[in-house]
């Protein structure tokens, strides 16, 4: 079992900054790949970046590319979503999801969500 904890969310103006934290705990070594996901009320859960626990690869939503930078500290078993230029399209719950699956979802584990609200 791989619990994953997400912090760092609030409300932020527009063309603000913000770095989210998923600290994961119990057995890592499981872990493959971190993504982060967001869900907009109404809409359904969006993938928005991962990165492979090795060797460091990332990958990107077109959305956000360029405005988001997705990171990871092994020592930590903490991935990070920095969040920059906000704009109010980004407001969602976002979700970490982890696990030895590389494509994200219900295979792999997930936390419990932080909230990011875009004043505008």
């Amino acid at each position: 079992q791989v619990r994953l904890v997400e912090s760092g969310g609030g409300l932020v103006p527009a063309g603000g900054s913000l770095r989210l934290s998923c600290a994961a705990s119990g057995r890592t070594f499981e872990i493959y790949v971190m993504t982060w996901c967001r869900q907009a009320p109404g809409k359904e859960r969006e993938f928005v970046a991962s990165i492979t626990r090795s060797s460091g690869s990332t990958y990107y939503a077109d959305s956000v590319k360029g405005r988001f930078t997705i990171s990871r500290d092994n020592a930590k078993n903490t991935a990070y979503l920095q969040i920059n230029r906000l704009k109010p399209e980004d407001a969602a719950i976002y979700y970490c999801n982890a696990g030895p699956y590389a494509a994200w979802g219900n295979n792999n584990y997930w936390g419990q969500g932080t909230q990011v609200t875009v004043a505008s």
